[in-house]
């Protein structure tokens, strides 16, 4: 806009009066419209409403950059900022409510479809869990971008996982027991084990939502690992996991060669659908060799005999966000340091 101002030969000098603006010619003004920047919705306020107008001649175009030339007061043009801002506000939190209201619903969906194909003995239970396990949370990422733009949008998509915390802490308490909920996520069917396993499950989802969202690679693949690639694990060591792992008999080589192998695709995967939106801006011809060293990161720790001491849905996404943030964040952000260095060494 500064740019402007210096460079447009219809600006006025500095010590120009607002009276003076307001005797341009109807040409001048035409010419005026060509090159401003047009904005749709302060045009429609301001057609909808004369007494901005302070001029002589009724102009047919308007824009936040036309404001200063075209209106008689800077009290006037700072009126109009909070309408445009209450505007964009409404439209945000409406759209945000109505994300909301799908993927929540969604996701009941999903948990009633899965409980009804186990009481039809189509799946077994531990294969409705597992199942439910993998595809709420990856689907739950790839929800986001049905969120508006907005800086708030990330509380309303964390008030998904919140709204199902509440709903395992109450169950779990035994304060109102739900049999369905408790069949479809446990492994023995017990209330209490809600406040442990699903539990962290959900905060998970809710910390990778607020503090990284969609613009942050590092929830993406923590999320990839959690959902992806531990719970394929757990699915391919019970049908092919004959040979254990020698510092851990309760996990097999195969669960662990799976959870890599599959972690590694879906976040590829998530990383390339947000690139393809715009979210992201990754560099392709490290970020395979990334994502594999913070793969690999996890499946170790998946792997060591550490369950009883801490879940796996706690040590895996907190293994995945510090390998993910040396690996992707503090090495980039090393390199970019080491590049502006040798800049300045070469222009001195």
């Amino acid at each position: 806009f500064s740019r402007f101002l210096k460079t447009s030969p219809l600006s006025p000098p500095h010590n120009s009066s607002l009276s003076e603006l307001s005797s341009a010619s109807a040409g001048e003004a035409v010419e005026m419209e060509a090159k401003i920047p047009f904005s749709p919705i302060s045009h429609q306020l301001c057609r909808s409403s004369s007494r901005f107008w302070n001029t002589a001649t009724n102009l047919p175009f308007c824009s936040p950059v036309s404001y200063p030339y075209l209106i008689g007061s800077s009290s006037q043009l700072r009126a109009r900022h909070p309408l445009i801002s209450f505007a964009v506000t409404k439209v945000s939190l409406l759209h945000d409510l109505g994300a909301t209201g799908a993927v929540l619903g969604g996701a009941y969906a999903l948990v009633l479809s899965f409980e009804s194909l186990t009481k039809r003995n189509v799946i077994s239970q531990r294969f409705s869990r597992k199942l439910v396990h993998i595809l709420s949370g990856l689907l739950f990422v790839l929800s986001w971008p049905i969120f508006s733009p907005s800086k708030e949008a990330r509380y309303f998509a964390a008030l998904v996982p919140l709204v199902n915390c509440v709903r395992l802490v109450v169950n779990g308490l035994s304060v109102s027991p739900n049999s369905t909920l408790i069949k479809s996520v446990t492994r023995e069917g017990r209330p209490e084990e809600l406040l442990r396993g699903p539990l962290f499950y959900v905060l998970a989802l809710l910390v990778s939502a607020v503090f990284f969202w969609r613009d942050s690679p590092i929830g993406m693949i923590s999320l990839a690992m959690m959902c992806g690639g531990d719970g394929i694990a757990d699915i391919m060591g019970r049908k092919f996991g004959s040979q254990k792992i020698p510092y851990n008999p309760r996990k097999s080589l195969a669960g662990s060669i799976s959870m890599f192998i599959f972690g590694f695709i879906i976040s590829i995967g998530l990383l390339y659908y947000y690139s393809s939106l715009g979210y992201l801006h990754m560099n392709w011809e490290t970020t395979f060799t990334k994502v594999a060293i913070v793969s690999m990161v996890a499946t170790l720790v998946e792997s060591l005999p550490i369950t009883d001491q801490i879940d796996d849905n706690v040590s895996v996404p907190l293994a995945t966000i510090m390998a993910a943030y040396l690996c992707i964040v503090y090495i980039t952000a090393q390199r970019f340091i080491t590049i502006l260095v040798s800049v300045n060494e070469f222009d001195t």
